[in-house]
């Protein structure tokens, strides 16, 4: 089975085209900004044009507007090419690329949120989650975060605001999906926003 995968939740912006579990080609830009108009020329550029059997989306958490553009463009290349659709929590890609580096190891994982806040989830040594996914402050994110090691965008900030921890700065690679436990696939692909939405719809009048 070929594999497209999507990965534009957070600052970084990455696709890859899998065979099975070996990776035929990939691309991955740290962008901040701008993965609408980054996506679909990434997607192109892959042998292809990264036409695949699968595709497999970040359903987040991350930024609302990066979520929704690489669901958006998984939604419909699924659609188009008829491709079975599932997605993954971003912070599991992240650990699983933890995980390869340091086999054995449970890790906290640890990435920039809104407001000034951050994503942090524990995981296991096999790169499943340990508790739910929580959006904290700095202050309470040093009391949750449990692993010694410590990966993703804020992982050295939170390391240096408990005082202990080994940090590895990370940000989410479609070139390492398969390392991701396929427990962590899931056919339901609503979005992980890991917040409340900043914008309400008014109450009824």
């Amino acid at each position: 089975m070929t594999t497209l995968v999507i990965d534009s939740a957070t600052e970084a912006c990455s696709v890859a085209l899998f065979d099975g579990d070996v990776l035929i080609a990939g691309d991955c830009r740290v962008l901040g900004r701008g993965h609408a108009e980054h996506l679909i020329p990434m997607i192109a550029a892959l042998p292809g044009k990264g036409r695949a059997d699968r595709i497999a989306v970040a359903l987040g958490p991350g930024s609302f507007t990066g979520v929704r553009v690489g669901l958006a463009a998984a939604r419909a290349l699924a659609f188009a090419w008829g491709a079975e659709l599932v997605g993954y929590p971003t912070l599991a890609l992240i650990a699983a690329m933890a995980g390869k580096e340091h086999a054995g190891e449970a890790v906290t994982v640890c990435t920039t949120g809104g407001h000034g806040e951050w994503f942090v989830q524990d995981f296991d040594v096999d790169g499943l989650p340990l508790a739910p996914l929580a959006s904290l402050t700095p202050a309470f994110a040093v009391r949750h975060g449990g692993a010694e090691r410590v990966a993703g965008s804020q992982a050295e900030a939170l390391v240096a605001a408990r005082g202990s921890g080994v940090a590895r700065p990370l940000w989410p690679d479609a070139r390492h999906f398969a390392a991701l436990d396929p427990n962590m696939l899931t056919a339901d692909t609503a979005p992980l926003y890991g917040r409340a939405p900043d914008a309400r719809l008014p109450g009824a009048a």
